[in-house]
């Protein structure tokens, strides 16, 4: 039996495999409400075949959006459009959705990426964004305003009214984005975090505020609801955050009722150097997993099916997550049973599609 298609229980939650498509930004929301796109882009990944959806990332508070046309979950109005999007792909679905929260940190007020991706100047819908220190990412000229205590104390509150209204809206799990430069990953990391109080210096004290927010987010939730973080498990760069400390947080979050840390790496530097090839942050899951026994997903060029089954069959990783591959190939998993021997669900109308020679492809 394909260990790949084997069901997994993360908490409250049975999923059908192991195959998870990761949060992609879409950069396509009106004023952090959710637009026709994602309607069409949610749609079309629920009749994939994955274990679990998690949808991009979605901003706690405006200041908190990557670009103005991020993903937001602050308001009746993001909530109301988020949940009419939500209606139409379960309609047709029944696949688990998650949702990650996330804010952006000093890498806030950005274009949109076919628009070059710069930092967005104050005259051009830019706005000053806030970070643990008033240290600016590399290469963006404006730096950012360091969060007070107060601050903190309201974005702590911002991720847990977004958590109620996940809860409100049905989403399966909640994923806090802690990876790729962002503010619980600028927090995390004592290149972006320079300060001299409770929330700085020390390794205890920078994974303070992610800490508080997991406490939160708990909680607001039911018993039994999984909640997990996304990580960055080495900032690829030399006395930055690095796998040990990765290690630390995971076992403190375990230890806080975290279900799940979801594996990746870099984003806080430009100076980072990637070791870019197959399969290459699955040893940052493998170690996490291996230290502490919490579930984790792999990412980083993962892109056959065998080499999937490989991570999940030898115990590196609990999932495998998807992103710019299943984009791609959003029919991955079909793809990857064929190639198994296992079985997956397809909706009703592309039944039909079944090549012959896989007859006991579709569940």
């Amino acid at each position: 039996m394909s260990q790949l298609f084997s069901p997994y229980q993360l908490g409250s939650l049975t999923l059908a495999n192991r195959i998870v498509i990761a949060p992609m930004c879409q950069y396509s929301a009106q004023d952090g409400c959710a637009s026709d796109w994602h309607t069409i882009h949610l749609g079309h990944l629920a009749l994939s075949g994955a274990g679990l959806l998690i949808i991009e990332a979605t901003a706690v508070e405006p200041d908190g959006r990557i670009s103005p046309f991020d993903l937001g979950l602050w308001s009746d109005e993001t909530e109301a459009a988020l949940g009419k999007a939500l209606d139409s792909a379960r309609r047709w679905s029944d696949m688990p959705i998650a949702i990650q929260l996330a804010h952006a940190g000093r890498k806030a007020s950005l274009a949109q990426p076919w628009k070059g991706g710069g930092q967005l100047g104050l005259d051009q819908g830019g706005w000053t964004v806030e970070a643990p220190s008033e240290i600016g990412f590399e290469t963006y000229p404006r730096p950012p305003r360091a969060l007070t205590s107060d601050d903190i104390g309201r974005l702590i509150e911002a991720f847990a009214d977004s958590a109620r209204r996940a809860v409100r809206l049905g989403f399966a799990a909640i994923e806090l984005h802690g990876a790729h430069g962002y503010l619980m990953h600028q927090f995390l990391s004592p290149f972006s975090n320079k300060r001299e109080d409770e929330y700085g210096g020390s390794l205890e004290n920078r994974t303070r505020f992610p800490l508080a927010v997991l406490d939160a987010v708990r909680a607001v939730v039911p018993a039994g609801y999984p909640v997990g973080f996304r990580v960055s498990g080495t900032d690829w760069v030399e006395g930055g955050w690095d796998i040990e400390q990765s290690i630390a947080f995971a076992q403190a979050a375990k230890a806080r009722g975290a279900d799940f840390i979801d594996m990746s790496g870099g984003g806080l530097s430009a100076t980072q150097k990637v070791p870019l090839g197959p399969n290459y942050q699955v040893p940052l899951a493998r170690a996490v997993k291996e230290a502490t026994g919490i579930a984790t997903m792999a990412v980083g060029l993962i892109t056959e099916a065998e080499q999937a089954e490989a991570i999940i069959g030898t115990g590196e990783a609990d999932f495998v997550a998807l992103a710019r591959g299943i984009l791609y190939n959003p029919r991955w998993p079909w793809h990857a049973a064929a190639q198994l021997g296992a079985t997956v669900k397809a909706p009703n109308q592309y039944l039909r599609s079944q090549p012959r020679q896989y007859s006991k492809l579709f569940a």
